[in-house]
């Protein structure tokens, strides 16, 4: 145990660095490991994460806004694409119909012709149990009344539409006129502009009532347990129709996978000459198996790791992957020929996401819809052995000639630096600090705010507080010579907490050079 000083004014404590993403705090460590990996030394994720997603059910808790006595009207979210982009789809769709007062109806999911689909939202998820986990959230009705259900729904353009304004402006009066809409909800909404009660909403229907159907889950339980333990899963995106739509060139591909590329890509050419390039250092590019598990290697993943693939049908060049790591399992080897082939494609990948979030560690390729939803719900479950390749780094340094052991310590630092920041590594939306929940204007403009442990935490008192602060000293000249103003927005909620403040990214790079170090400060309330 450390013994420390105290001063007349301030008080001297070891600092380890925390980081704030939006509405998240994150926790620390209190040891740092090397930069780069030294012989012998474990793999990636054996590095001491500096920040962590706290689980957080805020939404059970005090949300509780009264439905007003009539509903404005009944909404179906129509949802395209793949699974978990229909899942995120009806997860926004669901705070949209609790924002505007309207009762939801069962989704409506359609897919493009080459996802090779017919399942819809009640072949998939358990019905009864989301509209009874979502009693309380929001109106959700399996059949329209007879007066509505004759009828189709008048669809609404969301495509553009932001947030809380532009919904209640633009979208409540065509509801309150036609009374039964349909809507796809627009990509680049601003979710933190809506109230706490459609927020909730929204949450709820992402982490807690979104479940398979029974006979889906007693699938997917079986197959989690044939998976030799313990084991990684992968996705792994190197299909044609994925490749074709990158517009990416490659070099060395069997004759076999060419030809269904050259397929795939219709009217859409890949780029050529020096923009090729460009587009490729710009991440653009999905990795190859080959390029995949040499950054696996970089990473120091042992060859012998047991590896379930999470892809889909068509994947290509797998042999480039499967010749370094041998211990490779996919849903199709494991599950009897019939059940695999009676399978379409919202099955499979809802496969794919329950033994991913179920896994001991997840990595991914690229970072689409279902690395988002996982990532999401790994977080929520309190699994942080998350990370996804980075293409775009991957690029730049083969592009730069680096290669051999200097390629995989570019790698390595690369990734490490992803990893210990956890960038990337789940959506914010549903998580919360301890004083103003999910707030954004209780993070100040300047990003400079704390955690704070039992001893100033006063009983939630400390909410708002604000401390001046500077570095004294650290490891290899570590301080700035500034004084900087923080303001407290959480409570430590690690047991026990490793220092008596956490601060956040910007407050720490702001006194200190390096963000990877202990530093001693002193801090005096203002």
């Amino acid at each position: 145990m450390i013994k420390l000083t105290v001063k007349p004014v301030f008080v001297s404590i070891i600092l380890g660095l925390s980081l704030f993403l939006a509405v998240v705090l994150l926790s620390p460590y209190t040891t740092f490991l090397s930069l780069s990996p030294s012989a012998g030394e474990s793999d990636i994720w054996s590095v001491r994460r500096l920040v962590e997603w706290r689980p957080c059910k805020w939404w059970l808790h005090g949300h509780s806004t009264p439905f007003p006595a009539k509903s404005n009207g009944y909404i179906r979210v129509d949802c395209y694409g793949g699974l978990n982009q229909m899942r995120r789809d009806f997860c926004d769709g669901v705070g949209v119909a609790r924002l505007l007062n309207a009762t939801l109806v069962l989704p409506k999911f359609e897919v493009a012709a080459y996802w090779n689909e017919s399942s819809d939202f009640a072949d998939i998820f358990d019905v009864d149990y989301f509209i009874q986990h979502m009693d309380g959230f929001v109106k959700v009705v399996k059949e329209l009344p007879p007066e509505i259900s004759s009828k189709e729904p008048f669809h609404v353009d969301c495509s553009k539409r932001k947030g809380q304004f532009d919904y209640v402006e633009s979208v409540l009066p065509v509801l309150l006129e036609h009374k039964y809409i349909s809507l796809t909800p627009a990509m680049s909404q601003r979710r933190d502009r809506y109230p706490r009660f459609a927020k909730a909403a929204l949450c709820q229907a992402c982490y807690g009532a979104l479940r398979l159907t029974r006979s889906l889950q007693k699938k997917a339980a079986e197959l989690l347990e044939a998976i030799p333990k313990p084991f990684l899963s992968l996705h792994l995106r190197f299909e044609p129709d994925m490749v074709a739509y990158s517009q990416c060139e490659y070099r060395g591909l069997s004759p076999t996978s060419m030809q269904v590329i050259e397929a795939a890509r219709g009217d859409r050419k890949p780029w050529t000459g020096e923009v090729a390039g460009i587009w490729r250092r710009r991440g653009k590019c999905p990795l190859t198996p080959n390029e995949t598990a040499l950054i696996l290697q970089a990473l120091s993943i042992p060859t012998s790791t047991n590896i379930y693939l999470a892809a889909g049908d068509g994947l290509m060049e797998i042999e480039g992957f499967t010749s370094v790591y041998t211990n490779v399992v996919t849903k199709s080897a494991l599950l009897t020929g019939e059940d695999f082939t009676r399978m379409h494609g919202n099955t499979k990948a809802a496969l794919d996401y329950y033994v991913s979030i179920n896994s001991d560690s997840y990595m991914a390729t690229y970072f689409g819809n279902m690395d988002k939803m996982v990532a999401a719900m790994r977080a929520f479950k309190g699994l942080y052995k998350t990370l996804f390749l980075s293409r775009k780094a991957f690029a730049e340094f083969t592009y730069q000639g680096l290669e051999g052991k200097e390629l995989m310590q570019a790698l390595w630092k690369v990734h490490r630096d992803d990893f210990l920041m956890g960038r990337g590594s789940a959506l914010p939306d549903c998580f919360s600090t301890r004083c103003y929940g999910n707030r954004q204007d209780q993070f100040p403009p300047s990003k400079l705010f704390v955690a704070v442990g039992e001893g100033l935490w006063d009983n939630g008192a400390a909410c708002e507080r604000r401390y001046k602060m500077r570095c004294l000293s650290g490891a290899d000249r570590l301080c700035k010579h500034q004084i900087i103003d923080v303001k407290v927005v959480d409570f430590c909620s690690q047991t026990p907490c490793p220092s008596t403040i956490k601060l956040s990214t910007d407050a720490f790079t702001a006194i200190s050079h390096h963000h990877d170090q202990k530093i001693n400060v002193e801090y005096i309330q203002i």
